[in-house]
């Protein structure tokens, strides 16, 4: 192949993953309409769900790879909906920690349709979305300990 093949955008990773996503944007978008959830909020929520003793807001930030910047306002947007609630740490007051509200926790109960229909959305098996899962988490590893 020669060299400027390479340069070509069909050719690109990077434009692959992009367009996938925004594609899996698209999707998410209809199927969390339903829920009164951005995809975003969806996001947090699954955090919390996973953690239903609630998080610092500095490990949320951490665990969904998003600053405080854009995570504050998903945080004040959910609270104002009445799905999670932020207060002081009685541990250490210079920490918020996110929990979820009774109706926040009942959303889960809603959204477990969500994995399913992504799923049949694809045409994947699920075997090949966990390989694929399994080889973007490897790509991320590898992108966030480059020395570049």
């Amino acid at each position: 192949m020669a060299s400027d093949d390479y340069l070509r955008l069909d050719r690109q990773i990077c434009f692959s993953l992009n367009a996938a996503s925004r594609a899996f944007g698209g999707v998410y978008r209809t199927l969390l309409k339903d829920l009164g959830l951005t995809y975003p909020q969806y996001l947090v929520m699954l955090a919390l769900w996973e953690e239903p003793e609630g998080l610092p807001v500095k490990r949320l930030g951490e665990r969904l790879r998003l600053d405080s910047g854009t995570l504050s306002p998903l945080l004040k947007r959910l609270e104002a909906n009445g799905l999670v609630r932020r207060e002081r740490s009685t541990r250490d007051e210079r920490s918020v920690v996110v929990t979820l509200t009774d109706e926040g926790a009942a959303l889960k109960q809603r959204a477990r349709a969500v994995p399913k229909k992504i799923a049949e959305a694809t045409g994947f098996e699920l075997a090949e979305i966990e390989d694929l899962r399994t080889r973007l988490n490897r790509l991320t590893e590898a992108l966030d300990g480059a020395d570049i």
